[in-house]
């Protein structure tokens, strides 16, 4: 990439950075592309579309939470590491507004933007999940697409109540409490 499209390209996920931060992830891009100092086109050339330039912003702290993952792999205790990361994809995807939505949307679409951010994740999830699930304390019907899913659905929860700093807690805590090895199916 050329010295003057890398700054673009900079400036752009820089922008859309701050504005998914303050006015959600269904921000205008036509704003993002004007407060980075470049025309629509230019936006459009580097991210096709808005799930591109999401993935491409999200990336890094994707990349964290991959990272944090590899790190609780050999925990003494699976379970309490499943949650540990849980929490914090939660703690993630609640500082964007509508992040939620489109992860659990992107959940379904391999080839979407947001897979290179999803399909590792998963991936990620699983082998802590697995762990857990050979340890005794998760449930084996328990699946990895099955808590993505819930995180994403706390985590639009919280955003949808942010006067409630302990709803995330409280809803995390629920849910663990069904994914729990020996609980009864209703």
């Amino acid at each position: 990439m050329r010295a003057d499209a890398r700054r673009n390209y900079e400036r752009l996920l820089s922008e859309a950075r701050t504005a998914f931060t303050e006015h959600g992830t269904d921000t205008s891009l036509e704003d993002i592309a004007r407060r980075a100092g470049v025309g629509i086109g230019t936006l459009y050339r580097h991210f096709p579309n808005r799930t591109a330039l999401m993935g491409a912003v999200f990336q890094g702290e994707v990349d964290a939470l991959l990272a944090q993952a590899r790190e609780l792999a050999d925990a003494p205790q699976p379970c309490a590491a499943l949650v540990e990361w849980l929490r914090a994809i939660i703690t993630h995807a609640s500082t964007y507004r509508g992040l939620s939505r489109a992860l659990m949307t992107a959940s379904a679409d391999d080839s979407s933007g947001m897979a290179r951010c999803s399909v590792p994740m998963r991936e990620a999830g699983d082998a802590l999940l697995t762990r857990a699930q050979q340890a005794g304390a998760v449930r084996p019907d328990v699946s990895i697409s099955d808590l993505m899913q819930l995180t994403n659905g706390i985590s639009l929860a919280v955003e949808e109540s942010p006067d409630d700093p302990q709803l995330a807690d409280r809803l995390l805590t629920l849910t663990l409490s069904g994914l729990k090895g020996g609980a009864r199916k209703p």
